[in-house]
């Protein structure tokens, strides 16, 4: 049997990524009132039609909870624009899912509505900061304002204790601010922070993002925030970070399990994993259809007329994603392929091969 992105942890029930993903994320609407200039949703803030109702909403985290999938991320366009997301967060909360809101934040996203989320069972939510001063975060997120609301929201979560996760997207508006970034949101108690490396889907151009060698100057950046031991640090479409861990802890992949026992380096753990876009990631858009990713908007099937876990597990873009050794190019050959494998949906974006090489990850393998 051929490994599935998790060799050597195949006996561990979570990653055994050909029967269930890791990590479910459903965009519960695209609805926005935001104007993000990178959204990979081009989304407006007008209703979608054809979105999944309330009944189909319910059905869908009924068999992400039967399915016993370790994450689930309810997420947009923003998520508040939906009346109805109390009683979905309560039927999370009922199943004993571990979940998270990921809302846009603009007036919609007030102290009081916090509460009330609170109330029906939110613990944990994931706010977006895109530079280190409100210049730079409302430009880019096209609504002035926004970064001061950000703040607020940031405090306010951590007063009424609720998990916060900080998603930054990182492009040539904030290259230049990691670490000024990093020192903001330390003070938050945030458990985690999720840098997005933008691909050029949606309203995101090529010429937003970073170069190869630009990416590895961040991510190495990255690596010496996570020793600091502010917060736990994981990458959206950079799974070359795994990569950057693994080297700069001094473990060979094929020494991982052992180095994980004797607790050796931060992050191994993640490199561990192997998640990627398919291969232990679903994304579910707002109309029902099952992709890879959020950036690789590519359809296997749609939850209206078939169960999650079918598409997931049957469908053949979905087991060929799987299939680290179909990989091409330099991806194919790397020694890191088991744990990183190079984004899909950026190779996707720039190549049209779903399984072609990373060009943006200026590792060459030996």
């Amino acid at each position: 049997m051929k490994p599935n992105g998790t060799k050597g942890l195949e006996s561990r029930p979570n990653h055994r990524y050909s029967d269930r993903p890791f990590i479910a994320i459903w965009e519960a609407t695209r609805a926005c009132d935001l104007a993000c200039v990178h959204c990979r949703a081009s989304a407006e803030s007008k209703p979608y039609p054809g979105e999944l109702n309330t009944e189909q909403s319910l059905d869908l985290i009924r068999q992400i909870a039967e399915w016993k999938v370790p994450l689930f991320v309810i997420t947009g366009g923003d998520p508040l624009k939906r009346a109805d997301l109390p009683q979905l967060i309560g039927e999370c909360a009922k199943r004993e899912m571990t979940f998270a809101l990921a809302p846009s934040v603009t007036p919609l996203l007030t102290l009081e509505k916090l509460k009330e989320l609170q109330k029906a069972g939110l613990n944990r939510v994931s706010i977006s900061i895109d530079g280190e001063d409100a210049l730079t975060h409302d430009t880019f997120r096209g609504i002035p304002g926004t970064f001061d609301r950000c703040v607020e929201t940031m405090q306010w979560l951590k007063d009424l204790g609720i998990k916060l996760q900080v998603n930054t997207t990182v492009s040539r508006h904030n290259q230049k601010q990691i670490w000024e970034i990093a020192r903001l949101i330390k003070d938050y108690a945030i458990e985690r922070w999720s840098v997005f490396f933008l691909v050029p889907t949606g309203r995101a151009e090529k010429k937003q993002a970073l170069t190869a060698g630009e990416s590895e100057e961040v991510l190495n950046q990255l690596y010496d925030i996570l020793k600091e031991g502010w917060f736990d640090i994981k990458t959206t479409e950079a799974h070359h970070f795994r990569r950057i861990i693994l080297q700069r802890s001094n473990v060979k992949p094929d020494k991982l399990e052992e180095a994980m026992k004797s607790g050796a380096g931060p992050g191994l753990i993640r490199a561990a994993l192997g998640v990627n876009d398919g291969r232990g990631f679903v994304f579910i858009s707002h109309t029902g259809d099952v992709c890879p990713s959020g950036f690789l908007p590519v359809p296997g099937g749609n939850v209206k007329s078939e169960p999650l876990s079918r598409i997931y597990q049957e469908n053949e873009m979905f087991k060929t994603l799987r299939d680290s050794d179909g990989l091409k190019g330099k991806c194919g050959r790397c020694e890191y392929r088991y744990h990183c494998g190079g984004s899909r949906a950026r190779a996707f974006a720039l190549t049209g091969d779903i399984m072609g090489a990373d060009p943006f990850c200026s590792y060459q393998p030996a």
